[in-house]
């Protein structure tokens, strides 16, 4: 892992802070600040698929329990921390999640608090940011208020920036609204969400 200090000018991404998991998004070649939450000077490039320090079991028998939620979203707990996952493990728990669905449809696939959550896109419109109105929340400085809209029409699925801080990002790049296809990864703040479209069988 390579290890950066505050001051040092970066390209775009996100930053890790090691002291307390603070992530910094930046965009183009900006300086790396200290961080805001704890002061730290030393950063990591944020692992793909990151939300935050877990302390979860790292043996490579991993147990696995899926626990039905209200509101169509599923919780896979028992994996290890995102940062420890390969491409392929990631892949495989893509694809896990994607076994469980039980319905056609798209969903959006995100880690939170130990657990890989799996929502149902459902409505015309899918709020996502850190008010209490918000249909996906994350409860993080690193999300706005109103970050993003999910929006399901007739020709597709799009996710839009709803007027954030941070800005919305679908596989690395910064957008204002794009259409999204089949295992897209979509950044919110510090939090990563991945965009599947369930055909019937």
């Amino acid at each position: 892992m390579k290890m950066l200090t505050s001051g040092t000018v970066t390209g775009a991404g996100s930053f890790r802070c090691l002291g307390c998991d603070y992530v910094l998004t930046l965009v183009g070649s900006e300086t790396l600040t200290d961080c805001p939450h704890c002061g730290g000077e030393d950063f990591a490039r944020a692992s793909l698929f990151r939300a935050g320090r877990m302390d979860t079991g790292r043996g490579p028998e991993r147990e696995k329990m899926l626990a039905r939620r209200p509101g169509s979203e599923e919780t896979l707990t028992g994996h290890r921390p995102p940062e420890d996952l390969s491409q392929s493990e990631h892949d495989a728990l893509l694809a896990e999640a994607r076994e469980r669905v039980e319905q056609p449809g798209e969903y959006l696939v995100y880690e939170e608090s130990d657990e890989w959550r799996t929502v149902a896109l459902t409505r015309e419109w899918t709020r996502i940011g850190r008010s209490l109105a918000a249909d996906v929340r994350f409860d993080d400085p690193t999300v706005s208020r109103r970050h993003a809209l999910i929006v399901r029409q007739p020709d597709g699925v799009r996710v839009l920036d709803d007027r954030s801080l941070n800005g919305v990002f679908v596989n690395g790049a910064r957008i204002e609204g794009q259409t999204l296809k089949d295992g897209d990864e979509i950044l919110v703040g510090r939090y990563r969400l991945n965009f599947l479209s369930v055909a019937s069988a």
